[in-house]
């Protein structure tokens, strides 16, 4: 074997240019339908779902272009809550510092996290994670600046750069736009990399990543690191939408939920978990005021999917030949 790694090589799918078109005719379609939806629908019902759509991006970062599957990114989506909310409230920081804080915050607890444990695979990792993100639930539950289960609320949304005043809705609706158009294309930037190409080949085969000379650890700790911060992103900018942080954005369900959203949409794809915490979110929204249990409605709603859209609904679109005719293709 050479001193010099070969890179590993990754196949690319052509896309033919009316594809191509028909790709960007679609992303123009979104874009518009997102500028025009508060005229139409709820503002704060449309920023959870954007908050939470970003969440899910963020961890299929790591389950779906990774291959790691983490129980615990409850940890950095409430972290970073509680320290957007704690600076913008008791610091008195304008709402862009505080997001970069919760931000910051989130990227430094990934980076002790992940580098406990990427030492070790499968379920093993994932039960580390839960438990690393159990510790900082109850860290959460007594530290004094959190409130404990009164959480931190009141939380004055700001004026953004001094100039535009975030207490009007219809302002930061398109704030949280955005913050969530910014997100995924850092993750669009970070996945079609030289980085991200890597990581999908450890993906695939870590001993012959390992086998031609690659830090494997260092690739999934970025990967790890990376998504912590974007899923600190989404936390920060929620904590601004409600103006309230509490225990439920670091309770263990919060990271149940945003495995499932990921696994409704599909993963390894950049729409799948966009998909999903809309279909997710949008069921707890209208079936809030239902006698029927919303939970039970949504395990219905996860079975019927693992059950017909193996790939999830987005996963299955793409791989079917109206998806590949269109150029799109998942990842896994």
């Amino acid at each position: 074997m050479s001193g010099k790694s070969e890179p590993i090589p990754v196949e690319f799918g052509a896309v033919h240019p009316q594809a191509r078109r028909i790709q960007l005719a679609i992303i123009a379609i979104c874009l518009i339908g997102l500028l025009l939806a508060p005229h139409f629908f709820y503002p704060i019902f449309l920023m959870k779902l954007l908050c939470f759509a970003l969440f899910a991006s963020a961890f299929n970062l790591l389950l779906g272009y990774t291959g790691l599957l983490s129980f615990g990114h409850a940890c950095f989506f409430g972290g970073a809550a509680y320290f957007t909310a704690h600076s913008v409230k008791v610091w008195g920081w304008p709402p862009e510092a505080g997001i970069l804080l919760g931000v910051a915050g989130a990227a430094g607890l990934g980076l002790i996290m992940g580098a406990i444990a990427i030492r070790r695979q499968g379920i093993y990792f994932a039960m580390i994670t839960l438990a690393l993100a159990q510790m900082f639930f109850f860290f959460c539950l007594q530290a004094g600046f959190t409130h404990g289960e009164d959480g931190i609320q009141s939380v004055p949304r700001g004026r953004l750069f001094g100039l535009i005043n975030l207490q009007d809705t219809t302002n930061m609706y398109y704030f949280v736009l955005a913050v969530f158009i910014i997100g995924l294309l850092i993750i669009w930037r970070f996945v079609n990399s030289p980085f991200g190409m890597i990581l999908k080949s450890i993906r695939e085969n870590e001993q012959r990543a390992i086998s031609l000379g690659y830090s494997v650890s260092r690739y999934k700790l970025g990967a790890f690191v990376m998504s912590a911060a974007l899923s600190g992103l989404a936390g920060g900018t929620k904590a601004l939408v409600f103006q309230f942080a509490t225990l439920t954005d670091v309770a263990w369900q919060m990271s149940g939920e945003v495995i499932l959203m990921t696994l409704l949409g599909g993963i390894g794809t950049l729409a799948g978990p966009i998909f999903g915490a809309g279909l997710v979110v949008t069921l707890q929204n209208y079936l809030a005021t239902s006698e029927f249990p919303v939970t039970i409605i949504t395990g219905v709603v996860f079975m019927l999917c693992v059950l017909l859209f193996r790939r999830g609904v987005i996963g299955e679109f793409f791989a079917s030949k109206l998806g590949k005719k269109l150029g799109f293709r998942a990842e896994s």
